[in-house]
């Protein structure tokens, strides 16, 4: 158990210069001062400092903390600050954990810091590893114990703080915590008016109900909230992916090429590239700081995605115009519909609708089938039967009826019409050119593919019915029957009407 090192009078000295705002309030400033930095007889002998890019994030939190005081002094609440990095191998993300943890509970008295990592083992032999190395070698090591799990302030040192200081030091620790998928909320912590710092370390593999459950850790407007997750791009799905590149992409993030970080040795990063190729997932992965171009299973390749949303769009006049529509399951799912005309996705722009009857979505449709005049209207039968059979009887609209756990023309291959409708969407993305939706993009990307024991066919992984895939599910209906060509047929097509006097063409993704 740790013990007073110093004189009192020394000690005082050494929390004065601590608590000082010019290190406090700096957390490059603290690292440089805590540890011993070039001195011989120490790790550290051969090294002056942080690297750069650490330098720079450290730099990042004290001008929040100046901009939080700022706001603070004009009646305003202070903001929480959140940084997301992905990188590739050996950068020193753990080291940069430890400091940050260290700082919190050298500087913020009172505060939190929660870590957790991928496994159990990441955290324990890893993470929590190199936090406890860093605690010993700062210059203040004696105001904390330290376990296999957690820091907490020694006994000398919390008696002084709740005596002379006043401080509450009931949630004044650094722990590591370990998550739980099937019961995410005993990761839920405690509100701490003196600060909360949460630190992710391999965040890639901590599943989205425990990234949920940590939004509530930042509920209190407090100065110090910090919010930091670190990984390798192992996964382009998921909740660390989605910092980077989903949907709500966090505004502080970074994507560190190892190949740029100092005092790294250039040498192996260079053989992954020359081993695995430069086009690689490994490279990727371990050297540039990017995610994967395919996952584990992944049925459609990122590349074949960024490429359809960035490419021009190749207009065919002759192409069969053809209507998917995907209606809604409840709960956060929206009906989607979405046209595809040849190799073109993206003209006619995607419509989604909330919690409408299917009387009131059949209504909808058929403004869409009267204006645009598709040569196929494909329904998601699942869901969708009410509608099917509101358009065909009642309104007099030809729909054809799509099961995705129907037949697939190709049995001998693929498993049911879903995931055939999806390989041949897959296939014709080369070349294509769809919206650059970032749920689509996702819906795309998120598609997992497996093999029964025993059977030579493919399916897809059940969809998650939480308002995920309604749009590729929307697109994928494109593909659900042959359609023959505009210019191969003579039969005249009646021509679009204006409905009620509105001009349609404001359907797209301004249209509820």
């Amino acid at each position: 158990m740790a013990e007073m090192r110093y004189s009192p009078k020394d000690e005082q000295a050494l929390m004065t210069e601590l608590w000082d705002p010019e290190i406090a309030e700096d957390p490059e400033k603290f690292v440089l001062f805590n540890y011993p930095w070039g001195q011989d007889g120490t790790p550290l002998h051969k090294r002056s400092g942080p690297r750069s890019w650490q330098r720079e994030d450290l730099q990042e939190i004290a001008d929040h903390i100046k901009s939080n005081k700022a706001l603070i002094a004009k009646g305003e609440m202070p903001r929480p600050f959140r940084k997301s990095t992905v990188s590739g191998r050996g950068p020193g993300k753990s080291a940069l954990v430890s400091w940050l943890t260290n700082w919190q509970m050298s500087c913020n008295i009172g505060s939190t810091c929660i870590l957790a990592a991928n496994t159990e083992e990441q955290l324990k032999s890893k993470t929590m590893a190199e936090v406890g190395k860093w605690f010993t070698l700062g210059i203040n090591s004696h105001w904390f114990d330290k376990t296999v799990m957690s820091v907490t302030p020694a006994t000398w040192y919390r008696k002084l703080l709740e005596d002379e200081l006043k401080v509450d030091c009931g949630y004044y620790y650094a722990k590591a915590i370990l998550w739980s998928e099937e019961n995410p909320d005993a990761f839920a912590g405690a509100h701490n008016p003196l600060g909360m710092m949460l630190l992710f370390d391999e965040a890639s593999g901590i599943p989205k109900a425990v990234w949920s459950v940590s939004e509530g850790f930042f509920t209190e407007p407090d100065l110090h909230r910090y919010w930091m997750v670190y990984s390798n791009g192992r996964r382009n799905n998921g909740q660390f992916y989605d910092t980077h590149e989903g949907l709500h992409p966090w505004p502080r993030r970074r994507q560190l090429d190892s190949r740029t970080v100092e005092d790294i040795d250039t040498s192996v990063l260079e053989a992954i590239i020359q081993d695995h190729g430069p086009d690689s997932d490994e490279a990727r992965i371990e050297v540039y700081g990017q995610f994967p171009d395919t996952g584990e299973n992944q049925f459609i390749e990122h590349s074949r995605i960024s490429g359809a949303a960035e490419r021009e769009v190749e207009q065919d006049e002759g192409a069969p115009l053809i209507l998917g529509l995907d209606v809604a399951r409840g709960g956060k799912a929206k009906s989607v519909a979405r046209f595809r005309k040849g190799r073109d996705a993206r003209s006619i722009g995607v419509v989604r609708w909330a919690k409408l009857s299917n009387i009131e979505l059949a209504h909808k449709v058929a403004e869409l089938i009267d204006y645009y005049q598709p040569d196929a209207v494909n329904v998601d039968a699942g869901q969708g039967s009410g509608v099917i059979d509101y358009l065909r009887d009642v309104m007099g609209y030809k729909v054809n009826e799509v099961w995705f756990g129907g037949k697939a023309d190709k049995p001998e291959r693929w498993g049911n019409k879903r995931i055939e409708m999806y390989a041949d969407l897959r296939d014709w993305l080369p070349g294509a050119a769809i919206d650059n939706d970032p749920r689509l993009k996702r819906d795309l990307g998120g598609l997992r593919r497996y093999q029964p024991k025993n059977r030579d066919v493919w399916f897809l992984e059940p969809k998650q019915y939480d308002g995920e895939l309604d749009d590729s599910d929307a697109l994928a209906l494109t593909f659900a029957v042959k359609v023959a060509r505009r210019d191969t047929r003579t039969a005249k097509r009646r021509r679009p009407r204006v409905i009620h006097g509105v001009d349609y063409n404001v359907f797209g993704n301004n249209y509820r």
